[in-house]
């Protein structure tokens, strides 16, 4: 079941306020600055980023605070999140080579969506999305087709987030978005036209593990005025049964080497 939102207004929240408010093209932020994003009085925000320094999850500079290594450290022994890309690569080259379309790979956490592998196309449309990078699950692709098939408390927990507008036709109805995940358990693939952003249509699939978990998914991006979207279903349905396959197969030999 989700995960419970944690407060935050204790040390640990208004921590991780602090480690979000850098984004991915920032490399070092001050403290004004960081006063700015998160709203947090800068005596509190000053005291904390020591601390952080002082477990190495930030580094101070001459002209601020940078995200540190230890980050970067605990990153690599999250074991699902590296191991996934890996095993579906080749699945996922296919389908960026048979398309020519933006190909991602993205796993739910919570009511986001997490990128954990980006192969873009050289003349797609310029993008948010970045390995790594977070976007609300109700607006996605991805999103959407991993509620369709996830336990019915993860569509809860983004009702009651609240269906927040991320562009002018994101679905904000919670019937109209309850009626696009039926479709996609009855069609085996969901849609995004434009909900994310204005002129960018996606395409997704699920990964399943062993036990027909939803795991991930995989999809397609375009142009929305790009043709090439409306024939991706097909390859992106049939790249989600090829990475599922893959995920089934290491699961047997897995299974066979534990004894």
């Amino acid at each position: 079941m989700p995960e419970p939102v944690p407060s935050e207004d204790s040390v640990l929240g208004r921590s991780m306020q602090l480690l979000d408010a850098f984004g991915p093209d920032d490399d070092a932020l001050t403290l004004a600055e960081l006063h700015r994003r998160t709203g947090m009085p800068k005596p509190t925000a000053y005291r904390l980023l020591n601390q952080l320094v002082g477990w190495r999850l930030l580094a101070r500079e001459a002209n601020g605070y940078r995200l540190g290594l230890r980050l970067f450290e605990l990153g690599q022994l999250v074991p699902r999140q590296r191991g996934l890309p890996d095993l579906v690569s080749p699945v996922l080259t296919r389908l960026h080579a048979s398309t020519g379309l933006t190909v991602h790979l993205a796993v739910l956490d919570g009511t986001d969506v997490v990128y954990l592998h980006k192969l873009a196309a050289p003349d797609g449309p310029p993008m948010s999305s970045r390995i790594g990078g977070r976007l609300p699950a109700h607006c996605t692709a991805v999103g959407k087709v991993m509620l369709a098939h996830a336990p019915a408390e993860h569509t809860h927990a983004v009702l009651d987030r609240g269906l927040h507008r991320q562009s002018p036709r994101t679905v904000v109805t919670p019937a109209m978005f309850l009626g696009q995940l039926d479709a996609a358990r009855r069609h085996g693939y969901a849609r995004d036209d434009e909900e994310a952003k204005v002129g960018i249509t996606c395409v997704a699939a699920p990964l399943f593990d062993a036990g027909h978990r939803v795991v991930a998914a995989v999809s397609v991006t375009a142009r929305t005025s790009d043709a090439r979207h409306a024939t991706s279903v097909r390859a992106v349905r049939l790249a989600a049964t090829a990475a599922t396959q893959r995920l089934s197969e290491r699961a047997v030999t897995d299974r066979a080497l534990a004894g």
